[in-house]
């Protein structure tokens, strides 16, 4: 009994309304995990038939219409019919079992029914015959998402099973089947949640083939080497993907005959079968290493009649058992989970590979390489990350202002919607385009739900009288009513961030000229007021009056923290503009110098205006780069797709038609610029109809600014080409935190084919990548998922936008031609350039300022009305934090819990930046609350950290000294060891790219 007061407390933990106590708790003769398993037999191949579905919370239809069944014109999909036809075919019979993934259509469907199916739930989850993997809100992609928002979206769906059935509804393995690559920081981050292992559906058809033959399906995968061993996790690679064997698909949807034991008929094939089924579990077994295998038995939305399934696998249970004990073929068949599928292995006590690198690119054929999802629609890209950042802020604001517990609703529902944006065919755009629409609705509605928090907040801090009406903006289409209609009015800028920020550059579309700008104190600010480019107003989305942009920048904003500005509109003297005498409109007839040059205290970048190049120098240690940046474009292939050399470039897979580099725009051939050189330092370029650049310097960086409407057919990207000798190797991020070294044309497991050498070497990039030589790295950072690659030495690409004339035949079934009004989808997006001497200094606050751009200051309006004089009285700067943190610590997660209040702290320097371990003293951080005791959980807040213990492998490490030397990552053996400190008090400890997460007691400061 004491083991389950434990894990009731592990459900207080996480529950607002705790299940009770005797629903959660198994009963004489029940048992689930671990406990609930089939032994394996030794000395025979135990196959493990494990029930499943996939359903994809969104792909050719949207959400509700698969979980109700609607349009099935379209596919005929109804999960909330899965869902009932499952539970009602396992009460039958105590010996089947089935899983289940998509915690967002499980909780849609739980909260729908009646006492007494709950009931029944309860018993078959206690009993180990309905099992939970993966656990997450939604299966979530692994090349587009960042790992802030994987752990969220973890932690919500988690959250969510431990309050409805604790212990018992725990998953223990990932089940990633579908996602098209998979990512090392996505294992360190399950290995960190308490999960035992991984299986995954799709990897590289070479590496497969390469592993059918050696037997290395299975490993152990290393997410990290900065965690070193705590970062180990269990990867199965499925044999099948996730389809069941040819010939024994039962579902309503298949066309394999089923199993007839009726002897006295005509029909009767049991035997044929049976016979079928041990030659496909033979060829099986002699992938994998140990006597078990298993068998997925399901696809997508399959089940929707469940009985199919289970009578036919009752009776193929029943005959392969009976022919194998007659026999003697030392074969088992039973119903199994993937679960118990680990636990047998792990009993077999295997010797594993291990793996070290990850899965990407992900490739299904020679030319297919699924490198295009990593940047198809990229404006709902944009939108995930918009609503990722107000996620993360309306944490804070609710739990640091201490606001009414009914804005929960709220926030759980921008939590749910965040959570759906994860998905492998949500934030990947490889979705149909009425389902990309009514993902936009969700988002939309969520973030608008919880902007009353913003309020709520804001006003509570910035003076008891005030009635500021914060109104939500469309910044990224230069869209906004409150500046547009208001004579004065509020901008506070609120940095979720921890560290300070020196600058942020501020837009505001306006309408007309004439506007002040005034700071905290009141004093009036330097402001620029430009005429918005030509594309604004060609955009159908648009629904603007704003004719004008205000730009200021914002200074020394304060960590976890705000600032307020005041803005007035006045019939005075007007501003000058961008075509005043500030600035100055340049063409290639223009006499004089040929360069032109922009400067700031930092640094100063001249721009040929013949070849274009460009020439960035450090006015603080003389670091010097000169480079081309300038967009071109890929054509798509299009074929009929019915063989190999006819593949379609689409949603899915990246294939321009050529196999060299493609053609570039260049700076001579579109020499109309206009300089920008009073508040703002900037160049305007306007290339075609089609694309127009802006490059502008913000303290030491280089911002290139881009505004696309493509021609249909066109893949675009934007290409630095430098003269640094790279060596053929680049490095991409893994989900934005960890960096990956890639080589060109390589991969390090196994010796690579490449038919198509542009999407071949593509990888995803969701918040950074970089080259380097001994003393110099430039790095581009991205402001929302893409794909890049380095072609050439020297060379960084960034692909923008893609709009495509033909499907690529892996599904979806339509073209990724996004349009509005019969044109081109608008892309507006922003890419930073960072040019750093490599001493550790640099490299510190280059990796600062990654984080800081993945995450800059939001922007919160209101209509003014009052004076500036009143404006003057406000709490017009403000910080949560009683201090700063140390260098490299980022503050995760902030967020409500049950009365308390879950905070995650994390450490983004690796090992060669962050040696030592870095301290937090808790009782130092916050302005507002006090926290007075803490308790540590695994990463996704379902464990206690005290009660998870980490599995233990034998590994084979030969392979490990190879990658080594190739890669450069730290050796296996030297990254053993676990974590070796304890905390003093609330002073928690940081290693390199730690996260540790607490349940905080604590109370509101006066």
């Amino acid at each position: 009994m004491q083991r389950w007061l434990l894990l009731l407390g592990v459900v207080g933990l996480v529950s607002t309304v705790p299940t009770s106590f005797d629903e959660i708790t198994p009963r004489d003769g029940e048992s689930c995990g671990y406990d609930s398993c089939t032994e394996a037999e030794p000395g025979v191949l135990n196959v493990h038939l494990v029930a499943h579905t996939h359903d994809d919370v969104g792909w050719l239809k949207t959400l509700d219409q698969y979980y109700y069944g609607s349009r099935n014109t379209i596919q005929s999909a109804c999960v909330e019919c899965i869902l009932n036809s499952v539970v009602k075919e396992l009460w039958l019979d105590p010996k089947r079992k089935f899983i289940y993934v998509e915690t967002a259509f499980f909780w849609k469907w739980w909260v729908a029914q009646p006492a007494f199916v709950k009931s029944q739930v309860h018993t078959l989850v206690r009993q180990g015959r309905l099992q939970f993997v993966g656990g997450a809100w939604s299966m979530n992609d692994e090349a587009a998402s960042h790992y802030q928002s994987t752990v969220d979206q973890f932690t919500w769906g988690l959250q969510k099973l431990n309050d409805t059935f604790g212990e018992c509804g725990r998953p223990r393995v990932g089940w990633q089947i579908d996602p098209f690559g998979h990512s090392r920081e996505f294992a360190a981050n399950l290995a960190s949640m308490g999960y035992d292992g991984l299986f995954l559906g799709r990897i590289d058809y070479q590496d497969k083939a390469l592993r059918l033959k050696e037997r290395t399906m299975e490993m152990l995968w290393r997410g990290s080497d900065d965690l070193g061993k705590s970062s180990d996790i269990f990867t199965g690679v499925l044999y099948n993907t996730y389809a069941p064997p040819t010939g024994f698909c039962f579902d309503v949807f298949c066309e394999d005959e089923p199993i007839i034991d009726d002897v006295s008929s005509p029909m009767y094939n049991a035997d044929a079968k049976v016979a079928t089924f041990l030659e496909v579990a033979a060829n099986m077994s002699k992938a994998y290493r140990t006597n078990n295998i298993l068998v997925t038995m399901g696809e997508d939305f399959f089940y929707q009649d469940a009985s199919l399934w289970f009578n036919n696998l009752d009776k193929l249970i029943k005959y392969t058992n009976l022919k194998a004990a007659k026999e003697n073929l030392k074969v088992k068949l039973f119903y199994s989970t993937p679960t118990c599928y680990l636990k047998a292995v792990k009993d077999a006590n295997p010797t594993l590979p291990i793996k070290q690198d990850d899965f990407f690119p992900y490739a299904s054929s020679s030319t297919a390489y699924w490198t295009g999802y990593y940047t198809s629609r990229p404006t709902t890209k944009w939108m995930e990350r918009e609503a990722h950042n107000y996620l993360q802020t309306f944490k804070l604001l609710q739990s640091l202002t201490s606001l009414p517990e009914s804005n929960m609703v709220s926030l759980n529902e921008l939590k749910s919607a965040v959570g759906v944006m994860q998905h492998h065919d949500a934030i990947t755009g490889t979705e149909k385009q009425h389902v990309t629409h009514d993902y936009e609705r969700i988002v939309a509605r969520a973030v608008d739900d919880a902007y009353i928090i913003g309020n709520q907040a804001f006003n509570k801090l910035l003076m008891p009288e005030a009635s500021l009406v914060y109104e939500r903006c469309e910044f990224n289409q230069s869209q906004c009513s409150v500046t547009e209609r208001s004579q004065t009015f509020v901008v506070t800028v609120f940095n979720n961030q921890v560290m300070p920020k020196a600058s942020a550059k501020i837009d505001l579309p306006v309408t007309g000229v004439g506007y002040s700008v005034y700071d905290e104190t009141g004093i009036n600010i330097p402001c620029e007021i430009q005429k918005l480019s030509s594309e604004y107003f060609s955009m159908p989305t648009r629904q603007s009056n704003a004719t004008h942009n205000l730009c200021f920048f914002a200074k020394n904003l304060p960590g976890l923290g705000y600032k307020n500005f005041y803005v007035k509109k006045g019939m005075k003297k007007k501003r000058k503009s961008a075509r005043d005498s500030d600035s100055k409109t340049v063409t290639s007839d223009d006499e004089g110098s040929r360069d032109i040059v922009l400067e700031n205290d930092y640094i100063t970048l001249s721009i040929n205006k013949d070849s274009g190049w460009m020439n960035y120098t450090s006015r603080t240690d003389g670091t010097t780069l000169s480079f081309l940046a300038v967009p071109g474009y890929y054509i798509g292939c299009v074929g009929n797709n019915r063989v190999a050399a006819n593949r379609s470039s689409g949603a899915y897979v990246f294939r321009p038609n050529m196999t060299s580099t493609p053609v570039l725009h260049t700076f001579h051939d579109f020499p109309v610029t206009n300089v920008v050189q009073s508040v703002l330092q900037e160049v305007h370029i306007h290339y075609d109809d089609s694309v127009s650049v802006t490059v502008s310097l913000k303290d030491d960086t280089v911002y290139f600014s881009t505004i696309l409407s493509i021609e249909l057919g066109t893949e675009y990207i934007l290409r630095f080409q430098t003269n640094l000798k790279s060596d053929g190797a680049f490095y991409t991020d893994s989900n934005g935190r960890q960096m990956l070294k890639r080589i060109r044309n390589t991969r390090p497991q196994w010796n690579l084919t490449l038919a198509e050498p542009i999407s071949g070497n593509y990888y995803p990039v969701v918040q950074e990548m970089y080259i380097e030589d001994e003393d110099l790295r430039v790095v581009v950072n991205v402001d929302r998922a893409r794909g890049g690659a380095s072609l050439e030495d020297g060379w960084l690409e960034i692909m923008q936008h893609r709009r495509l004339k033909h499907d690529d035949a892996f599904g979806v079934g339509e073209a990724l031609n996004e349009t509005v009004g019969g044109k081109g989808l608008y892309s507006i997006d922003t890419v930073m350039l960072q040019v750093v001497s490599k001493t550790k200094e640099n490299l510190i606050n280059t990796a600062e300022k990654s984080l800081k751009f993945f995450s800059e200051p939001q922007l919160f309006v209101a209509e003014a009305p009052f004076s500036l004089d009143k404006f003057k009285t406000m709490t017009n700067v403000y910080s949560f934090l009683k201090t700063d943190l140390p260098k490299g610590v980022h503050l995760l997660t902030l967020e409500p819990w049950n009365n308390k209040i879950l905070i995650r702290f994390e450490n983004y320097l690796d090992k060669e930046l962050s040696p030592d371990y870095v301290s937090v003293d808790l009782t130092k951080v916050f302005n507002t609350i006090e926290i007075r005791s803490i308790k540590e959980t695994t990463l996704a807040a379902n464990i206690w950290f005290e009660d998870y213990k980490q599995w233990e492998w034998n590994t084979d490490e030969e392979f490990s000294e190879s990658f080594n030397k190739e890669y450069g990552n730290e050796s296996v053996n030297r990254a053993k060891e676990g974590k070796k400190y304890d905390d003093d008090g609330l002073i928690i400890k940081l290693r390199a790219k730690e996260i540790r997460t607490f349940v905080a007691e604590y109370g509101v400061k006066n």
